[in-house]
């Protein structure tokens, strides 16, 4: 028997370490794969300091994934945050029960920003997420 502890990390601490894992200069990663699961908008962008992120976010840029599950409007709630850890939004309520049921299984997901768009005051930005398999 090992002596050695085991330590929790955290959700977004793995989705940034992995969202580096890609063939485009980054960390090696020869087996691992992604799996496109859902295309969405963002959701509750208009709740947020959207034009202060705005001009941070690119198309293509890895978008945190995290847990909500206490939260108290929606039980499978998942939080996007972007890589600075800003909160930009939800998972769509009526998409992220299956989202919600992998993490919580210890899958491992993220978001890439798809595209950002301002109609009037509203941020419109839509993502999509991946499973990552290693």
């Amino acid at each position: 028997m090992s002596n050695h502890a085991l330590s929790k990390i955290e959700q977004h601490q793995l989705a940034l370490l992995h969202s580096h894992l890609q063939a485009d200069g980054g960390l090696s990663a020869p087996f691992a794969r992604e799996t496109l699961l859902l295309e969405t908008h963002v959701a509750g962008t208009a709740h947020v300091a959207a034009a202060q992120i705005e001009p941070t976010l690119t198309t293509g840029d890895p978008l945190v994934l995290r847990r909500e599950s206490t939260n108290p409007h929606d039980p499978y709630a998942i939080l996007m945050l972007t890589e600075h850890g800003e909160k930009l939004g939800y998972v769509p309520r009526d998409r992220n029960e299956v989202l919600a049921r992998l993490m919580d299984a210890g899958k491992l997901l993220f978001a890439r920003l798809e595209s950002k768009e301002w109609t009037g005051d509203w941020l419109n930005v839509s993502a999509r997420v991946f499973l990552r398999d290693v």
